[in-house]
């Protein structure tokens, strides 16, 4: 059996866990719009413990501020792909890259949909769903 690149057991957990502190770093250094990210998550994630009345409000709020980071790393790593393989226009260069921005713009959206459907039912709701459907 071939001896893995990365290794074998706790040795590889430890290798990945390198990995990602790297890509966390580049994404740092490279890309503003991660760091704007992640601003926003370092203001809102404090904010989202006064807001959340549940368990599941507050990991909501958290888990779309997360996927938010999630989907501009992959954006990023995206287009660093793309740009190592060629500089020039391409249509499916173009493709991937706007493909990549779509995912961040869906995250956002997802994100503002969760912060509001939370802040709705905390702050605003005074009826429930059923009387407003009259089930």
């Amino acid at each position: 059996m071939l001896n893995k690149p990365n290794g074998t057991g706790i040795g590889r957990v430890f290798k990945a866990y390198k990995c990602s502190m790297q890509g966390f770093s580049a994404a740092f250094k490279h890309e503003s719009a991660f760091r704007q990210e992640l601003l926003l998550t370092a203001i809102l994630l404090p904010v989202s413990f006064f807001i959340a009345t549940t368990g599941v409000q507050l990991a909501l709020l958290i888990a779309a501020l997360i996927i938010v980071l999630l989907a501009e790393i992959i954006n990023s790593a995206i287009e660093a792909v793309v740009d190592r393989v060629g500089l020039e226009h391409h249509e499916l260069s173009g493709r991937a890259k706007d493909m990549g921005s779509s995912a961040v713009f869906l995250a956002l959206t997802l994100c503002a949909v969760i912060w509001g459907g939370v802040i709705y039912d905390v702050f605003l709701a005074t009826s429930s769903l059923s009387d407003l459907f009259n089930i």
